[in-house]
């Protein structure tokens, strides 16, 4: 049950999305790769008047000269343009008559959205799509995809695909009028694409002016970008920094995995970050040649979402890209060489590529696929290794007609050159004949848990017809099954692994499927780990899944299909666009919600389990072929180990090698496994008879609502808008809205007031309120039901169950499908469960009530803290916050970390009592929003959570140990301040900087109890009373410090990396306590090592100008009241957003938050001014005497010694869960 820390609705989205995302975090990431510099080179952008450029980095005024060269020989192509040819159509099925190579149609064709515009410009042959869609309303995206991404880079390009996007999109005029609107413009780059995008109104705040020739005049300025020196400076500078800022353990695992994963491709050789070497040499000619390459008409999309006219879009897109014309920008390309070069990569790629043969969104790539040997793959894409030919038809001859040997290009760098890392090529391992697998193992100092990392690549099956949706389904069906088998697995009283996920997903990033097992374990456990992962899935691969699965995930999908269609056009531009892009980029038909709904309906009714069983048998194929009796699959499976590094001894359970890794998942792959079971699972938890002796044992009532903030009480039995704010007889506060944004869908959360603050006010053990709220979350047995029958039903219901203590409150969250969810039987034949909002109020109801306390729980519990701590300590920005918190709050347990000897104290008794001790009616706030009828929902509440007694949960109830003055508030900093400095071991060199001091909490209270409110008017002597009775509105302090985050996060830009060109990111952000008085303001900079002082002075020097010689503006705060006006109007669609706004609306604990922060939001915002934020700035502890201040570095490990010409770097790739573009 609260095990289900996802909806199987979410795992069925995942795996029907078309984009790959493993498992690791996601997070913005990037390397700093140590490549040597040429001595040439030395000082070059430090005040040299040198004119390099790449011609003279690799070889003079001639061709470039790499090691060997990538073509055999010179020589261009006779295009006007070097890179143009002949090629697919980007709009894959949106293009009429365009059959893709794989598929073929053998069934009833899906049909495509039919609202979805699609054309190309006929003076260039640039295509575009445009889909209208109204959520929210007065807005739109335009986002240009440019089909040349790091992968597309020449061995002296390795990183300019990404710095040409700062340049071209950092650097536009044009989008720098979008500024101060309400538009959000960014871009990013990957392997495959580089993307530019637009966020805006329809029309501007001021004035209506229509905004889409605007956003599009920002774009098309991307397309003829100019390259000034002094832009490239700047954005080079940034992306230099960037290559520090997130190289972090995490990061260096994606790499290591990637690398071995594509390692017969382009792809482990063309990371979008680049090389330092070359990043930092780079003249205007360099990234103008790279931009003339490739941006041109017939190689990129431009997509429309939103509120707009299509047939009106479709004359603005011609009026602003219809002039540009690839042989224009064809003579901008000045270095000859790279021209050459350039031709023979265009030649090559459209002679031997996944992209040139399926899909132009494709990185140009080969694979070694791993199929099933009667799973034949598409001639086309069984693209030789090796050279391609530069020549088609009949071979060249020469003047005297003689036959000219064509030399090839080596498109998938296979062959060794100069800026190459140091390492070796991978080895295939040949278990038995037939049977292969490419492992690599991966150490390091840094790392805490071992984690198996096991891939196969398929061919992407384009989805455009009956029959491939269908098999689209029963793979679903079979990866819901498998997936939920694991985490019921993983969750018994010894697991084996403390994650598992088994996915495949189409990538267009990486031109594939790939099918993926990702699983961690403590290092000593691995090997069991291993055995019982690959146990689950050889049992599905051989047996399939059993009926009772079949039936409940088939529903499942069934479910999922109808929220989105009910969703209709009031899904989000970005998810849809998002949707569109991985669809076109895959080749798949885009369907409408009700389209895909109906098609749905239509592959499930007769979808058998045979079916689904074949599919799971595709699936499973790489791992049971390893059985020494079975057939084996056509090509490599890969896998990737990644552990602490320092075990030698062979004897230890932790020692792990490539052969014992190899030999491991062999001997696992032998292991008898017997088919599947089925569970059964209850459709409702509680008995109707149970409840009505409940509403007779304990009648439940309504009473008013009540609050702090000057609204009125509530009517017991009315209903309000936006909320309807209510207490039921037994204590408990709800609060109900609802949101028809999010169609069938709902949020619930629960909050009891106390958290960490609790531990120490209650005299319990430091760590025990915590723990014990985690225990909740791996437990979820109680009733005469199981753990494992309880996550089921969660599962059947579509409910995901998130239980967490914060420092000042216990917090449940539950998010639910509002429909009936766990039917039997499709059509008229439809057996209907309850709605998932009544499953959600059961199981409410018996965590309150009727929980469980399990030692095996505990002891899942106490490992995540454990496994947390110590990563704490090899992670060096969470470490060196760690030390900022501590020298702070004077060593304040409830701010910090809880450490393994905590941990490990903590009995299932203490668990139990922290967390029962706060779950007493009296002390608990129910709210509750989503797409549902408020009356239907209130009855629920009235009769689930309105029955519990009053007195529930008394017998655990603590009296306070701790003096009220020592609890309920941030301690007060030390005066003066300190400066920190944190060194942590690590090979590679990072750090990071921060500046803190003490700050109001989220509603404007500081630690002494006084306001923020208090404080202005105090230094207002002069205020007017309309300003006084403005600044005392409940919501003045709130607003008022969002709109300062918002503005101090602008000027650390505009300073630290605009001006300065000192780092990539600084970020402000306060605490956001709501309960405890005071809290703290934190910035965070990432630079290099040798930067790090400066940026740190540089944030100072940013926040001291605020106060002092440059004040806040009235431009300022225009600008960040927009950002803030229209973030609130989007969140306002979401559910969960509503439950946090509901939540403490009737807390004494929170007296300034009230219906009023809600109501009267947008007029609040409105009605501050630059002379209020400029004295609110003042409550902050801004003097640079008590600020405290830290740097945190890496230093190589003790007894290290790294030889410059031994350097080994992982492959830079950014901000993944395996892999991610660079966001500019």
């Amino acid at each position: 049950m609260l095990v289900v820390r996802f909806s199987l609705a979410a795992v069925l989205l995942v795996a029907s999305s078309n984009a790959w995302v493993p498992n690791s975090p996601t997070r913005k990431s990037s390397s700093l790769v140590h490549v040597p510099a040429p001595t040439s080179s030395t000082a070059l952008h430090e005040g040299s008047d040198s004119s390099f450029s790449l011609t003279n980095l690799f070889g003079g005024g001639g061709a470039a000269t790499a090691s060997p060269n990538l073509r055999g020989k010179s020589g261009g192509s006779g295009s006007k343009h070097p890179s143009v040819r002949p090629h697919i159509s980007p709009l894959n099925r949106f293009k009429k008559g365009q059959d893709p190579v794989q598929t073929k149609p053998t069934s009833e064709l899906l049909p495509s959205h039919p609202e979805a515009v699609s054309g190309v410009i006929e003076s260039n042959g640039m295509p575009y799509i445009i889909l209208p869609n109204k959520s929210p309303p007065g807005r739109f995206e335009a986002h240009l995809q440019v089909f040349s991404g790091s992968a597309d880079e020449l061995e002296p390009q390795q990183g300019i695909a990404h710095l040409t996007e700062h340049v071209a999109y950092m650097g536009s005029r044009k989008r720098e009028r979008l500024f101060g609107t309400g538009s959000q413009t960014n871009a990013y780059t990957d392997f495959h694409h580089t993307v530019f995008y637009a966020a805006c109104p329809v029309v501007t705040p001021r004035g209506n002016i229509p905004m889409l020739p605007m956003a599009l005049d920002a774009l098309q300025d991307v397309m003829e970008a100019r390259v000034e020196t002094s832009r490239l400076e700047k954005e080079r500078a940034a992306v230099l920094s960037e290559m520090t800022m997130v190289n972090t353990i995490e990061y260096r695992v994606e790499c290591q995995i990637l690398s071995t994963l594509h390692r017969e491709n382009r792809l482990a050789k063309r990371f979008p970050i680049g090389k330092e070497v070359l990043i930092r040499n780079w003249k205007n000619d360099d990234v103008r040649t790279w931009h003339r390459t490739h941006y041109r008409p017939d190689n990129v999309l431009l997509y429309l979402v939103g509120d707009i006219d299509p047939a009106k879009a479709v004359e603005t897109i011609k009026e602003k890209f219809g002039h540009i014309q690839a042989d224009k920008q064809a003579a901008d390309i000045s270095i000859a060489s790279l021209r050459e070069e350039a031709s023979d990569l265009a030649t090559a790629l459209n002679n031997g590529s996944v992209k040139a043969a399926q899909s132009w969104h494709f990185p140009p790539v080969r694979h070694d696929w791993c199929v099933q040997k009667d799973r034949a793959v598409a001639k086309e894409l069984q693209v030789p290794s090796g050279r391609i030919p530069l020549v088609s038809g009949e071979a060249p001859v020469d003047e005297e007609g003689e036959p000219k040997e064509d030399p090839g290009y080596d498109l998938q760098l296979q062959e060794s050159y100069d800026l190459d890392e140091k390492v070796d090529f991978l080895e295939t391992k040949h278990l038995e004949p037939g049977k292969d697998i490419r492992p690599h193992m991966f150490k390091h100092e840094l790392l805490q848990a071992f984690s198996l990392h096991l891939f196969a690549k398929r061919p992407v099956e384009e989805i455009i017809d009956l029959d491939s949706f269908r098999r689209s389904m029963a793979r679903r069906v079979a990866l819901a099954a498998l997936q939920i088998r694991l985490n019921v697995g993983g969750r018994s009283d010894d697991p084996a692994f403390t994650f598992v996920e088994f996915n495949q997903l189409d990538s267009a990033r990486e031109g594939c499927a790939v099918c993926s097992l990702d699983m961690t374990a403590e290092p000593a456990r691995w090997k069991d780990a291993i055995c019982k992962s690959l146990a689950e899935i050889r049992k599905l691969g051989l047996y399939g899944v059993t009926p009772g699965e079949m039936e409940r995930y088939a529903s499942s999908l069934m479910t999922d299909a109808e929220q989105l269609a009910a969703q209709g056009d009031r899904i989000s531009h970005g998810d849809q666009l998002s949707y569109l892009m991985e669809t076109v980029a895959n080749g798949h038909t885009f369907m409408s919600p009700m389209q895909s709904y109906h098609m749905t309906a239509k592959a499930l009714s007769s979808l058998t389990l045979e079916e689904v069983n074949k599919a799971a048998a595709e699936l499973c194929a790489h791992v049971t072929g390893f059985h020494k009796e079975a057939e084996a699959v056509d090509g490599p499976t890969i896998v990737v180990a990644c552990m602490p590094k320092g075990v030698e001894d062979p004897d230890d359970p932790a020692y792990c090698d490539e052969e014992a890794l190899v030999q491991t998942i062999y001997e696992a792959c032998q292991q008898e496994v017997e088919p599947e079971e089925d569970v059964v699972v209850p459709h409702t938890l509680i008995p109707e008879v149970e409840l009505n002796e409940a509403m007779v044992s304990n009648p439940p009532g309504w009473l008013s609502g009540k609050f702090s903030d000057g609204t009125p009480d509530t009517a017991p039995d009315s209903l309000t808008r936006p909320f309807t704010l209510r207490r039921l007889s037994n204590g408990i506060r709800v609060g109900v809205a609802p949101n028809t944004a999010e169609s069938q869908r709902g949020h619930l959360r629960l909050v009891a007031p106390g958290g960490r603050d609790a531990e120490r006010r209650l005299g319990f053990k430091n760590g025990a309120m915590a723990v014990g709220s985690r225990t909740m979350q791996e437990g979820g047995a109680f009733g005469p039901w199981t753990r494992e029958q309880v996550e089921l039903f969660c599962v059947d219901h579509l409910l995901m169950v998130e239980i967490k203590c914060t420092e000042e409150a216990l917090v449940f969250d539950f998010v639910f499908p509002t429909t009936n969810v766990g039917n039997l039987g499709f059509g008229d034949d439809v057996k209907l469960g309850i709605t998932g909002t009544e499953s959600v109020m059961q199981i409410l109801r018996e965590i309150l009530v009727g929980f469980k306390w399990e030692a095996d729980a505990l002891g899942r519990s106490k490992q995540s803290f454990r496994s947390s701590h110590e990563s704490l300590q090899k992670n060096l920005e969470g470490l060196s916050t760690e030390r900022v918190a501590e020298a702070m709050t004077g060593h304040d347990e409830r701010y910090l970390s809880i450490d393994v000897d905590a941990v490990n104290d903590i009995t299932l008794d203490e668990a139990k009592l922290a967390v029962m001790s706060q779950l007493s009616p009296d002390n608990l706030e129910v709210s509750i929003a989503g797409d549902f009828d408020v009356v239907e929902v209130l009855e629920m509440v009235y009769k689930y959570i309105g029955t519990i007694p009053a007195d529930s949960n008394s017998e655990f109830k603590v009296e306070n140990k701790v003096l009220p003055e020592w609890t309920g508030r941030v301690p007060k900093p030390a005066e003066p301040g300190r400066y920190i400095e944190l060194e942590l071991p690590d090979s590679d060199p990072r750090a990071v900087a921060y500046v803190a001091g003490a700050s109001p909490n989220a509603w404007g209270y500081l630690a002494d109890g006084t306001t923020v409110t208090e404080r202005v008017l105090e230094a207002d002597k002069r205020a007017s009373d309309f300003d006084k009775q403005r600044r005392s509105h409940p919501l003045f302090a709130y607003a008022a410090l969002g709109l300062i985050s918002e503005i101090a996060n602008r000027r650390l830009f505009s300073t630290v990396r605009e001006r300065k060109q000192l780092t990539y990111d600084a970020n402000f952000s306060f605490s956001g306590f709501e309960r405890l008085l005071g809290g703290w303001f934190l910035v965070t900079v990432t630079a290099s090592k040798e930067k790090a002082q400066l940026a740190l002075d540089a944030c100072k020097e940013t926040l001291a100008a605020l106060r002092k010689n440059s004040p806040i503006t009235p431009d300022n705060v225009e600008s960040a009241k927009r950002v803030i006006l229209n973030r609130h109007e989007g969140e306002l669609r979401t559910s969960s957003y509503w439950t946090h706004l509901m939540s403490g609306i009737q807390e004494e604990s929170i007296p300034l938050k009230g219906p009023l922060a809600v109501t009267d939001f947008g007029a609040v915002v409105e009605s501050i001014t630059a002379r209020d934020l400029q004295l609110a700035l003042e409550t902050l502890t801004l003097d640079e005497d008590k600020l405290y201040t830290a740097i945190g570095k890496t230093v190589l490990p003790e007894g290290s010694e790294i030889k410059e010409d031994e350097i080994v770097r992982p492959a830079p790739v950014i901000g993944m869960r395996r892999g991610g573009a660079l966001t500019g």
